[in-house]
């Protein structure tokens, strides 16, 4: 499975081995807490199977999403960097296994590959342009603005049809746009009383191309 992964596709046979003997196998259950923001951070993780969502919280425990991971992703990628103390929540959104590398093994295969570390900070940069890119979503575009920005980022094409292949409940919509679970309701049954989409078993197909504003 490593080897199929962009970060480390660079790395040797030797050093692949030594990531696979010495990261060690996870499994967890849905709703489990991988760590909390501001816990201390000293490895890297990578999704095997299942989920997991990035999450900030306010002081009343309101959520908001930052971003959702599946197999091949990895979190917490920063900490290799600087090992300062978690900038998120990261939660199990359904059961999940995951390979933990930490960060002395990980330093020890940079040390004699250096494309490595350029795969970590090409994929920091990357995260960075998204979270800037929702920043502006969140300051500039109204709720049903956020709403379809959303679904646009979270589908995929298949077969000509957009399609959003994560099954979202409103509420987790509501969490990744910053809005009340019955506004994004609300404006979900309007664009489908439109046509514009549909919805089966929480699989949201886009029909049509989305209105600039509703």
């Amino acid at each position: 499975m490593l080897e199929q992964i962009p970060l480390f596709s660079c790395l040797d046979n030797d050093s692949l081995d030594y990531i696979k003997n010495t990261a060690i196998k996870k499994t967890y259950p849905k709703n489990t807490i991988l760590f909390s923001k501001g816990d201390d951070s000293d490895a890297l993780y990578l999704i095997r199977k299942g989920k997991v969502r990035a999450v900030i919280m306010d002081e009343d425990g309101r959520e908001m999403t930052l971003n959702i991971h599946g197999p091949g992703e990895y979190i917490g990628e920063v900490a290799l960097l600087d090992g300062r103390p978690r900038s998120a929540t990261i939660i199990t959104k359904e059961p999940t296994q995951l390979l933990v590398i930490y960060r002395k093994d990980f330093m020890h295969v940079v040390s004699t590959n250096t494309e490595v570390m350029k795969n970590v900070l090409n994929l920091i940069l990357e995260r960075f342009r998204l979270a800037t890119e929702k920043i502006e979503s969140l300051a500039f575009q109204d709720v049903y603005g956020r709403v379809a920005n959303c679904l646009l980022q979270v589908s995929e094409e298949i077969d000509g049809v957009r399609i959003v292949t994560e099954k979202l409940t409103h509420q987790e919509i509501s969490n990744m746009v910053g809005s009340s679970r019955e506004m994004v309701s609300k404006i979900l049954k309007e664009l489908s009383d439109g046509g514009y989409i549909s919805i089966d078993k929480k699989m949201i197909t886009i029909n049509k191309k989305l209105p600039i504003a509703f």
